[in-house]
C-alpha cells in the first residue's frame, strides 16, 4: 500500500504549485528502476536553461550512483535539479555543494567495492576456485564438436546442436585444443 508521499496527485499538485511547466509520471515503475520511459523523455526534452524538478530524490532514482550520474547530465545540458521535500537545488551554491558531496562519497563507495571485489577474486584464487562464469560446454562436447567439424560440419551447426553461440564454441574449441590435440587455434 502507498504511503502518503507516494500519492501521485499530492505529488503533481506541489510539483504545479512550484511552478513546473511540464509533468512527467512513469505509472507503476519503481525509483530503483532505471528503464522509465517519461523520466527518459523529461532528460531528452531538459535543455540549457532548464530545471528538472522532483517531489522527492527517491522518486527519481533510488541509486546514489545512478542520480550522480543523472544530476552529472542534467549538468552537461547547462541544467539545474531541485527535489522539493529535500531542500536540494542545484541552482544554488549550497545545492551544488550537497550534490559535490554526494558525488565524492559515490566514488569513494565505486573504490570500495572495487578493491573488496579484487582482493575476493584474489582470495579465492588463493583457494583454488575458477573465477568468473562456467563454461556452456565441457572437454566431452568439445572433443564430439571436433568430430563433427572434421566430419564437415560448420561451426554455426555445431554451435546449434550444442544450444550456444557460434563464438562461444569457437572459443571453447580454442580453449580445449590444447588438452586434446596438444597444437594451436582453430578458425
Amino acid at each position: 500500500m502507498s504511503t502518503i508521499d507516494q500519492n501521485p496527485a499530492l505529488q503533481l499538485r506541489a510539483l504545479r504549485q512550484a511552478g513546473c511547466e511540464k509533468l512527467f509520471e512513469d505509472i507503476g515503475i519503481s525509483g530503483a528502476n532505471k528503464d522509465r520511459p517519461a523520466l527518459d523523455k523529461a532528460l531528452n526534452m531538459i535543455k540549457s536553461g532548464d530545471v528538472l524538478v522532483v517531489w522527492k530524490l527517491d522518486r527519481l532514482g533510488r541509486s546514489l550512483g545512478f542520480l550522480i550520474e543523472l544530476i552529472e547530465c542534467l549538468k552537461n545540458k547547462g541544467a539545474g535539479f531541485c527535489s522539493l521535500t529535500d531542500g536540494i537545488d542545484t541552482t544554488t551554491s549550497s545545492g551544488k555543494l550537497i550534490f559535490h558531496f554526494m558525488g565524492a562519497l559515490a566514488e569513494f563507495e565505486r573504490d570500495l567495492i572495487s578493491k573488496r571485489t579484487r582482493a575476493g577474486m584474489a582470495e579465492a584464487k588463493a583457494r583454488g576456485s575458477k573465477i568468473g562464469r562456467p563454461s556452456k560446454l565441457k572437454i566431452k562436447q568439445v572433443k564430439e564438436a571436433y568430430a563433427f567439424y572434421h566430419d564437415g560440419d560448420t561451426l554455426t551447426e555445431i554451435a546449434a546442436r550444442y544450444d550456444v553461440n557460434h563464438s562461444t564454441l569457437s572459443r571453447a574449441m580454442s580453449k580445449y585444443r590444447k588438452k586434446i590435440f596438444g597444437d594451436g587455434d582453430i578458425q
